[in-house]
């Protein structure tokens, strides 16, 4: 999309029984429409304006009624847009029809976040999904202009254009031949599964990346949530990392990982993953396995809710339903409420007395602000507790210096009490999570016992 479009956006509400208990009928259509202009800055586009109907159930041709659709060609010929976009998926047919009607190019909101995320994507897989995810889009879209579309001219004389009849036609150029409309569907598919095999191939690397990565057992946490729900901030604000931050919807495609300590210096990995939206394509959750894979590979997942929305329950129903889809609903989760910082204190007091009981059993949500920091400690608390146990044990060890990467790997992920150099060896007392000390094998280099001073 070119920065200089105007747009004219279009929202439907629906007078059948709302989709969130006490929501007024048509307020879910209206609360799309608006993050719908946000997705349009998103991408660039300039707001015309916006048009929205209440409908008892959509028109196959149109989706909108006529009188509708006369109504916003003359409010984009008002406004001077060139371009109309819908707050709904519309199929090939409608999109044909409504374009026609009012002669003005037509996207709907699949088409948009297909355009933000080729837009947004860095690395080459991330390229790769979304030119895939487009095409697949694009395919059942590709429509014909007749005998105008044809490769092959047919005859010069009469019986018609092509087959029987056309022996007058010159060499070469009888009969219809191939259309140009099925020779760009065929091209298509032909850089479909060129694609597929480059992104498989991908994957494998990065299944081979992870695997080497897993030879040291780190538990990985993954932040997800609604989009614009602030998981960069936070994602920052817990590692210390500059990870892009941007008030733009899908800022974060391609994922980031980054090592923590927590409290009970065990290490961990966090993973910040890309924003999930209402009625996400179903196409963007397979393209985008490089985030979700992620997700997948969580021993602990953070739902980050921006708290100072007055819509965060629904939007959390939203990110549940897509963790359900990734087959991820069981796995444990800790509720976040962010930008705590934007609420009043009269907001704040009915939070903080509602969760206050189940924040010492690790049964309610950890309000935070990952702008200030506010909570953040509070926060790595919590990971600590909610993922999975892996105890601390002290260690008396007798490495030898050769064994250069089990000493470095024991000083990076556990903490050394004590080192001292004895001939061609090191002695270490050290505690040292479980996991990593039988991936290290570490009972081979015990000492007896602990030194004086580890147990001092």
């Amino acid at each position: 999309m070119a920065t200089a479009d105007r747009a004219l956006l279009v929202g439907l509400g629906w007078k059948r029984a709302p989709r969130f208990p006490g929501m007024p009928a048509g307020e879910q259509g209206r609360e799309s429409l608006l993050e719908l202009v946000e997705l349009a800055r998103s991408a660039g586009a300039e707001i015309a304006g916006t048009v929205f109907q209440v409908r008892e159930s959509a028109a196959p041709a149109t989706l909108v009624g006529r009188g509708k659709l006369d109504e916003i060609r003359a409010e984009a010929t008002a406004h001077k847009a060139p371009l109309i976009i819908f707050d709904s998926n519309l199929s090939p047919m409608q999109q044909r029809n409504i374009e026609a009607a009012t002669e003005r190019r037509v996207i709907d909101r699949t088409q948009l976040i297909l355009d933000i995320f080729a837009k947004h994507a860095r690395s080459r897989e991330g390229q790769l999904q979304v030119e895939l995810a487009q095409l697949n889009y694009m395919l059942p879209r590709l429509t014909g202009k007749g005998a105008s579309m044809s490769r092959l001219g047919g005859k010069s004389g009469g019986g018609g254009s092509g087959g029987a009849g056309g022996g007058a036609g010159r060499i070469g150029v009888r009969g219809p031949g191939e259309k140009k409309l099925e020779t760009d569907r065929r091209r298509i598919r032909d850089r479909v599964g060129k694609i597929q095999k480059s992104i498989e191939d991908i994957r494998k690397q990065r299944a081979l990346r992870r695997e080497a990565r897993n030879a040291v057992p780190l538990g990985t946490i993954a932040l997800v949530g609604y989009t614009n729900a602030g998981k960069s901030t936070l994602f920052n604000a817990l590692s210390r990392a500059e990870v892009l931050v941007s008030s733009r919807m899908f800022a974060t495609l391609d994922p980031t990982i980054r090592a923590i300590r927590l409290p009970s210096n065990r290490r961990v990995l966090v993973s910040d993953t890309v924003g999930f939206i209402r009625d996400l394509p179903k196409g963007l959750l397979t393209a985008f396995r490089a985030t979700l894979e992620e997700v997948q590979e969580a021993a602990l997942i953070l739902h980050v809710s921006d708290v100072s929305n007055p819509h965060h329950a629904e939007l959390d129903e939203e990110v549940d339903k897509i963790l359900n889809d990734l087959g991820v609903a069981d796995r444990p989760k800790l509720y976040v409420f962010n930008k705590v910082d934007r609420l009043t204190q009269e907001q704040r007091d009915p939070l903080l007395h509602r969760y206050a009981k189940g924040a010492g059993t690790n049964g309610g949500p950890v309000l935070v602000s990952g702008l200030t920091g506010e909570g953040v400690e509070e926060l790595l608390r919590r990971m600590d507790v909610a993922l999975p146990v892996d105890p601390v044990v002290t260690l008396s060890l007798r490495l030898p210096l050769a064994e250069g990467r089990t000493l470095a790997l024991v000083h990076a992920l556990g903490r050394v009490l004590h080192s001292e150099v004895e001939d061609s060896h090191m002695l270490l007392d050290a505690e040292v999570p479980v996991s990593i000390a039988r991936k290290l094998k570490l009972s081979s280099f015990a000492n007896d016992g602990t030194s004086k001073r580890a147990r001092a």
